[in-house]
């Protein structure tokens, strides 16, 4: 098997998960599900035991000591910090100039909750495979509903045991559309975790967005280290396109491929995907937070206090977030309309 290097992408704007996420410290670095933080929990799906080097973190310059406290003294490691923010393209291409060419790199975002660890690092190795023998590999997450805030991927021909050719990438469909494709069948979730040689992602970035391969290489070797921290050149990096690694170079290569997965994921995106991946009881509610929450009469109601006493009775599907003196009220309908709140907008 290949080595395999996790490459972590780490960032966020704190806004989709405001009051709770926020810019100084957004949901990677929250303890949302389970006992870790949705970083350290990214971390540990890629351990030794099961193949991975020691990961390579990108992340921007105000989360770097979030990043450090929470990936420990962990031998290897590296930390690549982002100057600017350039999108995925730039930063994925950013730990590719400073990888063995022929390694394999596994791009994982660090705020995804992965419920099925075993199943990831299976499905991780199946796309390891593929991508030594030169296809940029994508993971194709099994569709459960009509989402339409994900893209989705077109499954194609079968290349191996496991893989398939990836017969196109379509755009976040409209609900009807989003239906559709689970009737059909053959269409997976784009959640943005990828495999690939060092080598050919750099091939297929230098033929399709050469300026961004240029500029990062630049800024690469223009960068210095510091203990396990990389500092690309600032000023070269700044003037590097923005653009993501989906419109870069997975939606014009030939050799794009798919490897399915079903390992209960959720991308975390609001409140509502946060519910849907926590314990409920038999009314379907949750409670998260050190406040006390009594409920009465409800149903698929989700309560995080971080101290005040919350006491809800006779509403569904509704959401309550109490963080210091910030309270967020809303149904599950209107999750999509909190990053837009004054009070996430203007952190």
């Amino acid at each position: 098997m290949p080595t395999i290097v996790p490459v972590i992408l780490c960032g966020g704007s704190g806004t989709r998960l405001w009051p709770r996420s926020r810019a100084v410290k957004p949901k990677p670095f929250l303890t949302l599900v389970g006992d870790y933080t949705l970083f350290e929990a990214a971390v540990r799906r890629c351990p030794a035991s099961e193949g991975f080097s020691p990961p390579v973190v990108v992340t921007g310059g105000k989360h770097v000591e979030h990043v450090e406290a929470q990936l420990g003294d962990m031998d290897g490691a590296q930390v690549i910090v982002e100057p600017s923010a350039r999108n995925t393209a730039a930063a994925i291409a950013l730990a590719a100039y400073r990888l063995h060419k022929d390694a394999v790199m596994l791009v994982c975002p660090s705020d995804h909750h992965i419920g099925d660890a075993d199943a990831f690092a299976s499905t991780a190795c199946a796309a390891a495979d593929l991508a030594s023998e030169g296809w940029l590999v994508s993971f194709g997450i099994e569709a459960t509903a009509p989402e339409t805030g994900f893209g989705y991927l077109r499954q194609g021909e079968k290349i191996s045991e496991t893989g398939y050719r990836t017969a196109q990438f379509v755009e976040k469909p409209d609900l009807e559309r989003a239906k559709s494709f689970l009737a059909e069948g053959g269409y997976a979730w784009n959640g943005g975790i990828f495999a690939f040689r060092v080598k050919d992602f750099i091939a297929e970035l230098e033929r399709h967005r050469p300026q961004i391969a240029a500029g990062v290489k630049e800024a690469v070797t223009k960068g210095h280290e510091d203990g396990q921290r990389f500092h690309p050149d600032a000023e070269v990096f700044g003037n590097v396109p923005s653009d993501s690694v989906d419109y870069a170079v997975m939606e014009n290569t030939e050799r794009a491929a798919m490897v399915p997965a079903v390992m209960n994921w959720s991308d975390i995106g609001n409140w509502h995907a946060l519910h849907e991946a926590l314990e409920r009881d038999t009314s379907g509610n949750s409670v998260r937070g050190a406040g006390k929450v009594e409920m009465v009469d409800c149903r698929n109601v989700l309560v995080d206090s971080d101290g005040p006493r919350v006491s809800v009775i006779g509403l569904e599907n509704v959401i309550v977030v109490v963080d210091g003196d910030d309270i967020m009220i809303t149904t599950a309908a209107g999750v999509q309309k909190v990053g837009k709140l004054a009070g996430a907008v203007n952190q």
